[in-house]
């Protein structure tokens, strides 16, 4: 009897804004003999339509890319198309990344020094309906996922806007910039920074630039 597998492989749309990464990673996939890479994205924009033209089984995209903003492509996606199965590649060994992808309805995240060996391994797990996490994070990132949220401490206690605001203040940016990028008013950014100055245990927003430095928030 014939390999199903192989008469039917995995379609995939690749989505990385560094070409030979994504060049590398296509060898590794077509070479697998059950995917097959039907198009490669270079950006936030270049992946929406890439996956709206070809519709694949799943999407492998890199956490940070040009015009993107990860867990909101994420949710987009997932509502456009709920069959589709999408794999997160990234360099951010950050458990808070992980469980804000997952969190958006990802059902892997793969972290990119282990993309080779696991990649072929991740895509065949997700495509079939199950759930994959670099082992190097994994058992932290299940620890977080099955806290209630009331509990969660430092990165993982911010809300998605708190986040955000935590991200474009902690980039440099000003209160009134970032009020402008989010389209609130000062005082709900203001309120914003309070929040996470409580939550984080900081008392500045010198000492939050410095956080999410740290963090991997921001580069």
């Amino acid at each position: 009897m014939a390999d199903m597998t192989i008469l039917n492989p995995t379609s995939v749309v690749l989505a990385d804004d560094h070409e030979m990464v994504r060049e590398s990673l296509a060898r590794v996939l077509d070479s697998s003999g059950t995917i097959v890479v039907k198009a490669q994205a270079g950006n936030g924009t270049e992946m929406l339509d890439m996956v709206a033209q070809h519709r694949p089984d799943c999407l492998v995209m890199d956490y940070s890319m040009p015009d993107h903003n990860a867990p909101e492509a994420i949710s987009q996606l997932i509502e456009e198309i709920p069959s589709l199965k999408i794999l997160v590649l990234t360099v951010h060994e950050n458990v808070h990344y992980a469980v804000r992808t997952l969190e958006a309805g990802a059902q892997g995240y793969l972290i990119k020094s282990a993309a080779v060996d696991e990649l072929v391994e991740a895509i065949r797990t997700v495509h079939s309906g199950d759930v994959y996490i670099s082992k190097k994070i994994s058992p932290e990132v299940w620890t977080q996922i099955r806290r209630p949220k009331r509990e969660r401490e430092g990165l993982e206690s911010l809300s998605k806007r708190e986040f955000d605001v935590l991200r474009i203040l902690g980039s440099g940016m000003t209160l009134q910039d970032c009020a402008q990028q989010l389209d609130v008013s000062n005082s709900t950014i203001s309120t914003y920074r309070t929040r996470i100055l409580e939550k984080l245990h900081l008392n500045s927003t010198a000492e939050l630039i410095r956080y999410a430095i740290e963090h991997g928030v921001v580069n």
